[in-house]
């Protein structure tokens, strides 16, 4: 008899406040290992908030959470690019293999940065990146460490077209292999990857 893994995330009674403002209340859900959980919602119900929360950014103020995946073995990716501006694409990316004891990271590094589009641009900073390369060079960041857990809040935002299609085509690749907590406004785009769906109203 095959043994059955423990959910990934498991959240009970989950609440966050910020001093008087409460932003998560009472929050029940669970990811199994391999799960796809789409987070919907309107701009200021709280996504973020839950996100950050089992990325290890943020801490609970009430209820219980457990992220089974070791914080190593998490990839992260918010609306802000979370990339140094004044380092290059490559050395944003060798700073973070290096901090994450990336095997190959050189090669690894290459590979991301010409499946994302930004080889050409390797050697220019990252502040004079566009909204949508700077978001692409935050999906190499956060996919550098071949994660078992993916955090990714609003990933398409600031990608045009090409990039948006890119980005799909990077998490069908890797659904089979990993577990993914996906905040959008576009639920209908990642539906066919989903396995279960959490709304905020």
């Amino acid at each position: 008899m095959t043994a059955v893994e423990p959910p990934v995330i498991r959240a009970r009674g989950l609440g966050k406040r910020y001093g008087d403002k409460r932003v998560l209340a009472a929050l029940d859900f669970e990811i199994e290992s391999k799960g796809f959980m789409l987070v919907t919602g309107p701009n200021g119900s709280g996504k973020t908030t839950l996100l950050r929360l089992c990325a290890g950014l943020a801490i609970p103020t009430s209820g219980e959470l457990e992220v089974t995946a070791p914080r190593e073995t998490i990839g992260f990716a918010g609306h802000e690019p979370l990339v140094y501006r004044e380092l290059t694409a490559i050395e944003n990316l060798d700073l973070y293999g290096r901090l994450y004891r990336v095997p190959e990271r050189r090669e690894r590094i290459g590979m991301l940065l010409e499946r994302f589009g930004l080889w050409e641009a390797r050697n220019e900073r990252a502040g004079s990146f566009s909204r949508g390369m700077q978001q692409r060079l935050s999906l190499c960041r956060a996919l550098l460490h071949e994660p078992a857990l993916l955090v990714l809040d609003e990933p398409y935002s600031g990608l045009d077209d090409a990039g948006a299609e890119l980005l799909d085509r990077e998490l069908a690749e890797l659904r089979p292999g990993a577990t993914f907590l996906v905040a959008t406004h576009d639920p209908a785009r990642l539906m066919p990857l989903a396995s279960s769906r959490l709304g905020f109203a």
